[in-house]
């Protein structure tokens, strides 16, 4: 049963549970019965996170709301980051917000682009403290086409087989943005950015989550350059293995964009999948992220990452996770 909130009624948003409805197998659910520009109750917040730590990505739909709503929504989970290491063209008086905008990226990366990776990642995790949570809210929407799908490391790591499950456990990755194979031209500004500024950091391929205690299997094509301590060889194979399971598809979300969406998932035990149906086609699709602080991952055996090349990623504000 639906939940129908009258939109110009705070009274009623501040009253109203979440309905929370699952949408996939292993990963998604849709959220309604709250209206995002309105402050949410603590009752709401502590609704919506769990939710989250069970489902791994939140749907909120029909939610026409502003940067600075954004922004509040997001502080209510943590403490929201400034919109990105590399980023520069944040919205004037909105440093934490990153502008996901097709009209930018030709200038960026040399090639027309709908994200600034089109390949299966966890937002940033060349830092040692990658995001713990972001929030992506959908302005200009392209009529057909340019979905973002979901991936659950949790249930990855849950499909390996037991053999696999012990090498994981025991294995660290080194973390750099591109991955092996970037995909932005070398002479374009963000590859300069990368070159003279360069983030890179060593990670425990198995994350075990600091609230609910689950494993994943935190390695991704987007950000996984290669496994410590192998040959060239060997880190491939197994890193395209891992690949493998991580991209299956049973794991995974796909979401229809509208004007007005906004998604909100679990850095620490996601990945996703920016559109790559859109290339060469010149539509226009401009999207608004934020990133809550996240803390340093831990593995299995309790050993923290390890930073190779760049700081701490933190935000100025406080809150919860």
């Amino acid at each position: 049963m639906s939940v129908t909130i009258e939109k110009d009624s705070t009274a009623a948003d501040s009253a109203a549970t979440p309905e929370i409805s699952p949408v996939a197998g292993h990963i998604g659910a849709e959220v309604t019965g709250v209206d995002l520009r309105h402050s949410l109750t603590d009752a709401q917040v502590d609704a919506i996170r769990a939710a989250l730590h069970r489902y791994k990505v939140l749907f909120f739909h029909d939610q026409q709301i502003a940067h600075a709503d954004q922004i509040a929504f997001s502080a209510r989970f943590g403490t929201v980051t400034p919109s990105h290491p590399y980023d520069d063209e944040a919205p004037e008086g909105f440093p934490e917000i990153l502008a996901v905008d097709s009209r930018k990226y030709a200038k960026r990366f040399g090639k027309v682009k709908y994200s600034y990776d089109n390949k299966w990642h966890t937002d940033v995790t060349a830092l040692i403290n990658p995001p713990a949570a972001t929030v992506l809210r959908a302005d200009i929407v392209p009529e057909q086409g340019g979905d973002t799908q979901w991936t659950n490391l949790v249930a990855a790591y849950n499909g390996l087989p037991q053999p696999l499950k012990l090498l994981a456990d025991g294995l660290r990755a080194e973390h750099r943005f591109g991955g092996r194979h970037p995909q932005w031209s070398h002479d374009s500004s963000y590859a300069q950015k990368t070159q003279t500024n360069p983030i890179v950091t060593e990670h425990p391929v198995v994350r075990v989550h600091p609230v609910t205690g689950e494993r994943s299997l935190f390695v991704t094509p987007g950000f996984t350059a290669r496994l410590v301590g192998l040959s060239s060889a060997q880190s491939d194979r197994l890193l395209d293995l891992f690949f493998d399971e991580v991209t299956n598809p049973a794991y995974t979300v796909r979401l229809r964009w509208r004007a007005g969406t906004v998604a909100f998932w679990d850095n620490r035990a996601t990945a996703h999948l920016a559109p790559t149906d859109l290339d060469d086609t010149q539509t226009t699709r401009v999207l608004y992220r934020t990133t809550l602080e996240g803390d340093i991952p831990v593995g299995p055996d309790g050993s923290a990452s390890l930073s190779i090349a760049g700081a701490e990623f933190r935000g100025t504000g406080s809150g919860g996770n």
